[in-house]
């Protein structure tokens, strides 16, 4: 399988505005015209003054956008509402149920704290599909904004929002079961000195279970240091320390999430994606019997959907893609192998709080451990992921030889395994995926393509 991504913005990438703080895209300046971009427009469509939601995860730039997005705002005479740290869906639900008429993220999610990146919610709750965020990209390099500043008693205002975190944690809350508890369970939660050090404990305990927190002392720099979903490893350790019934390792922003089970062993992705779509075929609550996955998805998810007489539908890398396939098709799950779970019924965007809910419900209501509901609803299926960093990027189809390589090797593979290869969206990096039966041969196989590559792009 072939896949060639392009890319039609030049500020926004595959999810919002994303570099290191204060260098390139990623300056106050950007985030003041972005703010008022969003209230410029908010202004043409809406009657009452602009409202926009603002909410953080715990870098230490956040401080630096957070003031610039307001005085974007206030500029076009919008009304900025600050909840301060609270995780990327937060913002969402918030946006809302609070009448917003946007909702801006600063986080840059899992990357290290020297990174910032801004993320746009429309009143829906649902991020800005990539021709909103083009025309963003379009006012922003006008003059229409310096033409149309607000002046005198029309300039903005803002005020904090100091109840966000409570109607999140409630909103969270409501999404499991009522008739459950988490009595008696023993929950390790790694929030990563994230978005989520504050609400992620106070969820589980409110709900009953003894919770061992980790990643929940943010200083401005130790965000995703170490822990959190992307070193799921620290969360591994507590569970076996505290002998724990789960592990739940939350990135940056708290929209992923990555569990650990019992015997402190990190589960997959895949393995998550397809336990909780199975029970929700059982359950008969997968609408059309379809549930969503990206192209990066194992074929052993896919198998254990067939089993069920389920169908797994695959789209580009990427939450927003996941969703948006979600919403065109009427369907109510999808995810990503990363730890991107989406529930639309309930939430609008990856949540790794309400993902954990879902997870525990099923745990609760079987009686069995993640270790072995894991272990019988998805097959292993080795897969190798080669990341190939060269000069510059040019379409496969330009590229006779690496492709005629990859057809060399689904050849060879035959049905019983699976070649994907694609481009980075940011970064000219050539990404190879093979998957198949036998570990030592996907990898050789993968390296062949590599090697082909790295020899025709010099």
């Amino acid at each position: 399988m072939l896949l060639c991504a392009t890319m039609s913005r030049t500020l926004f990438g595959t999810d919002g505005v994303r570099g290191r703080a204060n260098e390139g895209n990623m300056t106050p300046e950007v985030a003041f015209r972005l703010g008022a971009a969003l209230t410029y427009q908010a202004r043409a469509r809406v009657k009452h003054r602009p409202r926009l939601l603002i909410g953080k995860d715990t870098r230490v730039s956040g401080y630096l956008f957070e003031y610039a997005l307001s005085s974007g705002i206030c500029s076009m005479g919008g009304k900025v509402m600050l909840t301060g740290p609270l995780p990327t869906p937060a913002v969402a639900h918030l946006t809302q149920s609070m009448r917003a008429d946007a909702g801006i993220v600063i986080s840059a999610s899992h990357n290290p704290y020297f990174d910032n990146g801004l993320k746009v919610f429309g009143p829906d709750g649902f991020k800005l599909p990539d021709e909103s965020e083009a025309e963003l990209e379009r006012l922003m390099d006008s003059d229409e904004l310096v033409k149309a500043r607000s002046s005198g008693m029309h300039i903005g205002t803002a005020e904090r929002i100091d109840s966000a975190k409570g109607r999140y944690v409630q909103f969270v809350k409501s999404t499991f079961a009522s008739n459950m508890t988490l009595d008696g369970l023993r929950i390790v939660v790694d929030a990563a000195h994230g978005a989520a050090y504050a609400v992620a404990p106070l969820v589980f305990r409110e709900l009953g279970a003894e919770v061992h927190s980790v990643g929940v002392r943010p200083n401005g720099k130790n965000i995703n240091a170490d822990c959190g979903a992307v070193h799921p490893e620290h969360c591994a350790s507590q569970v076996k320390r505290h002998r724990a019934d789960i592990g739940i390792a939350l990135d940056g922003d708290a929209d992923r999430v990555v569990f650990v089970d019992e015997r402190g062993t990190e589960v997959n992705g895949d393995a998550i994606l397809a336990l909780c779509a199975t029970r929700m075929l059982r359950k008969g609550v997968l609408r059309k019997r379809t549930a969503v996955a990206t192209v990066m998805s194992s074929i052993g998810l896919e198998r254990a959907l067939t089993r069920e007489k389920g169908k797994l539908l695959r789209v580009g890398v990427g939450d927003r893609y996941v969703v948006e396939a979600m919403r065109s098709r009427g369907l109510a799950f999808g995810g990503e192998q990363s730890g991107h779970l989406v529930f639309l019924d309930h939430a609008t965007t990856g949540d790794g709080l309400i993902a954990a809910l879902q997870v525990l419900e099923i745990v609760l209501r079987e009686q069995r451990p993640l270790s072995e509901l894991v272990a019988e609803v998805i097959e292993h299926v080795p897969q190798v992921l080669v990341n190939l960093t060269l000069k510059a990027k040019k379409p496969l189809d330009e590229l006779p030889k690496t492709s005629a390589c990859i057809r060399k090797v689904e050849h060879e593979l035959d049905g019983d395994g699976r070649v994907l290869v694609r481009w980075s969206g940011t970064e000219p990096k050539l990404r190879i995926l093979v998957e198949g039966p036998d570990d030592k041969r996907i990898n050789e196989l993968a390296q062949d393509i590599a090697a082909t590559a790295q020899v025709e792009l010099g």
